[in-house]
């Protein structure tokens, strides 16, 4: 628990996540996760005892505070962890079929960022999201839990490869892909067709460098949120809240 690459990779690999929090862990469970066991300290057992209840062939693990600490690296304060079945992740087609209103985190590598943009896409009412084989993992602990648990409500898949063929497959459901870049020629967010006529998906790029330059030959539009204050962009997860906004609003007025 205490080492985060090590982490990272065992979790995967073994199938599993961790969930932080009744709030998550609810959630999670409301979602159809399968629990494998919960970790608390003693003075958190009544709290939770409705969620573990329901699952009495679940073993639920008691400790002191500060030997859970020492275990996980961190001061659990949100009362426990509960290690979870890793769901498996539907084919991008299956995603596709009934959306409309698309997100994919191109190699966004900061998990807090990940976990921000999901609360958006929950919030303003993105169909999907898909996330290429470079982006940190949206079932990482801290992602979960920035999201307040929204991953497990928002559907999403990680892309095989990217930006071919996941921009054909885009383009064969329909979809038109508007990438969010500061390019020469890029039209400001508020000028560009948003309307339920159209199927959009929306490219937002890693924190440093911004989208691939195969991602912007080969995206429809390049789009730019119009700044002031000699602003020349924002953080990629405030920048995804305002996209998402923006096109819940025209669908809202229907142009």
């Amino acid at each position: 628990m205490t080492d985060v690459r090590l982490r990272s990779r065992v979790e995967v690999e073994r199938g599993l996540f961790m969930a932080e929090s009744y709030e998550v862990i609810s959630r999670a469970l409301e979602a159809g996760m399968v629990p494998r066991s919960f970790l608390m300290g003693e003075r958190w057992q009544d709290k939770f005892a409705p969620l573990y209840s329901q699952f009495p062939e679940v073993p639920v693990y008691l400790g002191q505070e500060q030997m859970i600490e020492q275990l996980t690296g961190f001061n659990l304060h949100r009362g426990a962890l509960a290690a979870m079945q890793r769901p498996v992740l539907p084919p991008v087609a299956e995603l596709l079929r009934t959306a409309r209103t698309v997100a994919i985190l191109e190699d966004i590598v900061d998990h807090t960022n990940v976990g921000a943009m999901f609360r958006s896409a929950a919030a303003l009412g993105v169909d999907a999201v898909l996330v290429t084989p470079q982006c940190a993992d949206p079932l990482y602990r801290r992602s979960i839990r920035v999201s307040m648990g929204t991953v497990f409500q928002v559907p999403w898949t990680r892309l095989d490869a990217w930006p071919q063929p996941g921009i054909d497959l885009l383009h064969e459901a329909g979809f038109d892909v508007l990438a969010l870049a500061l390019t020469d020629g890029a039209v400001a967010l508020d000028a560009v067709d948003l309307g339920p006529e159209r199927k959009v998906a929306f490219v937002l790029g890693a924190e440093g460098h911004g989208l691939k330059p195969a991602t912007l030959r080969a995206a429809d539009e390049h789009v730019v949120i119009p700044m002031a204050g000699g602003v020349d962009s924002l953080n990629v997860a405030a920048a995804s809240a305002v996209v998402f906004w923006q096109r819940r609003a025209a669908l809202s007025s229907g142009r």
